[in-house]
């Protein structure tokens, strides 16, 4: 290994600690294929991954680089379609100046990167041609010597490589990012806190399919956070549940159901000693969705077929069968949560179509809560209703739930509950932060003026002066004017 690369790969401890170890490529030349170039100090480079031909392909951010693989940094929700060992059909690395690399590659590790919902995914090339390892040196070469220029390790090395000047593709897309960064700085302390406790989360389900272990202590802490911030600050809570709204849907899903179980049951009883046990059984309880990511099923995301949803709905089976090949036992509270939320009164549930008296009042909440949160949300194409039309839909299925469950959850949620996106007669889109004794809002934030579409906004306003943007007209979808909540 060069001078030049040790040091630069001890001034990020960061990446040094994370340096995959991949095999050297028979075509090294002086022993430098052992040498990862870490891309650091603005040396972006994006990559794709395409893990089913055609079907997904998964972006990412290249973290260093050599002539046996590379580490990518990925959306941690883009994680649960790659396993350690799986062959990648394919590569692409996408340097700022426009050239392009690809190469077949093989999953190596997988593990958490930082604290803010991204792994750190090592890939070793493989079945290179004698032309691709050439491009390959070269592009090392170029990077080693382009990471001693921006660090300033070699006086004498002036070289700044014309790989990484960024043509007006790449000039676009750093524009767009360093704007979203200025806006992510907004977000307060809970709304970063829900946020951690969704990454907490995948990095879990990683665990469990990368190293097969139960991190039960990661599962737990998140349990413990949720109860801290509803008992810290209720209404913020609730407010920044809104903002999962761009995590996977299975994420998201977990979060909010079991945030709003933590909320109801402190509500009923501050000193229950099932809480936390009922509430383990919220966020694990979808976790077997995307434990079926296959080349059948390639992501979640998608407007599924009828074959699809048939093998989504065995997640339950397939969770409780990996709890068991882990060697994890659950409390049986936590156990009559993760198998029975989506059971019903009338016997219409799955996956045992249990009735009645054989559901406890812990599942009759979870499953009512469930509900409500699938009919707010967008699902296969279905857009999202309104909370009113959510619950008369509820209320319409006759016997399948609680109907005293149901008058209790509006009770404490309102028809314009927190965290949802009100519409005003002024032309005013704005979060709703807070809701009165009357269940209508008490303070918002204005995020969008419909007549300045293209303009953002960010003003806290309080019942006082809500009249000035008009009078409330409903509860609207954020898809539908292009309001999106931004990832830490």
């Amino acid at each position: 290994m060069s001078n030049v690369a040790v040091k630069l790969l001890k001034a990020d401890s960061t990446l040094y600690r994370l340096e995959c170890q991949l095999p050297d490529s028979v075509f090294v030349k002086e022993n430098r294929g052992s040498v990862r170039i870490p891309f650091i100090l603005g040396m972006q480079t994006r990559v794709g991954i395409e893990v089913y031909p055609h079907e997904l392909t998964v972006p990412g951010r290249l973290r260093n680089l050599s002539i046996g693989g590379c580490m990518v940094d990925i959306d941690l929700a883009e994680s649960v379609a790659i396993d350690v060992d799986q062959v990648i059909p394919g590569v692409t690395l996408e340097f700022p100046n426009g050239d392009i690399f690809f190469a077949e590659g093989k999953i190596r590790h997988i593990r958490p990167f930082g604290n803010h919902g991204y792994a750190a995914v090592g890939i070793h090339f493989y079945n290179l041609s004698t032309s691709q390892a050439e491009m390959l040196y070269h592009y090392v070469n170029e990077s080693e010597r382009e990471a001693a220029y921006r660090t300033g390790t070699n006086d004498k090395m002036v070289y700044h490589s014309p790989l990484f000047v960024p043509g007006t593709k790449e000039k676009k897309i750093q524009q767009r990012e360093a704007q979203e960064r200025d806006k992510r700085a907004r977000q307060s302390p809970m709304e970063r806190g829900v946020m951690d406790i969704s990454h907490q989360l995948q990095v879990g389900l990683m665990y469990m399919k990368t190293r097969q272990l139960f991190p039960a202590d990661i599962f737990y802490d998140c349990v413990d956070t949720l109860r801290y911030l509803v008992q810290q600050d209720r209404k913020t809570f609730l407010y920044a549940l809104a903002f999962l709204r761009n995590e996977p849907d299975w994420v998201r899903h977990a979060v909010q159901v079991a945030g709003q179980l933590t909320d109801i049951m402190l509500t009923r009883d501050p000193h229950d000693a099932k809480v936390r046990e009922a509430v383990l059984g919220a966020l694990l309880h979808t976790m077997g969705k995307p434990m079926l990511i296959s080349a059948d099923l390639p992501s979640l995301k998608i407007n599924m077929s009828p074959a699809q949803k048939d093998i989504l709905s065995g997640h339950v089976a397939t969770l409780r069968s990996k709890l068991s090949e882990l060697g994890w036992e659950p409390n049986p509270t936590c156990r009559d949560v993760i198998e029975n939320a989506n059971e019903r009164l009338d016997g219409s549930g799955y996956p045992a179509g249990k009735r009645g008296e054989e559901l406890s009042e812990v599942v009759r909440l979870v499953s009512l809560i469930k509900a409500i949160n699938k009919l707010l949300h967008a699902r296969n194409g279905v857009p999202p209703r309104p909370p009113i039309d959510a619950y008369r839909r509820i209320n319409e299925t006759g016997t399948a739930y609680d109907k005293t469950v149901l008058v209790e959850y509006i009770q404490v949620y309102g028809l314009y509950p927190i965290g949802s996106l009100a519409k005003f007669s002024g032309g005013f889109l704005a979060w709703v932060m807070d809701i009165n004794s009357k269940g209508m809002p008490s303070q918002v934030n204005v995020v969008k003026n419909l007549r300045f579409p293209d303009t953002n906004i960010h003003s806290v306003i309080t019942q006082d002066d809500i009249s000035q943007i008009g009078k409330l007209e409903g509860i609207v979808n954020p898809l539908d004017y292009g309001v999106s909540v931004l990832k830490v």
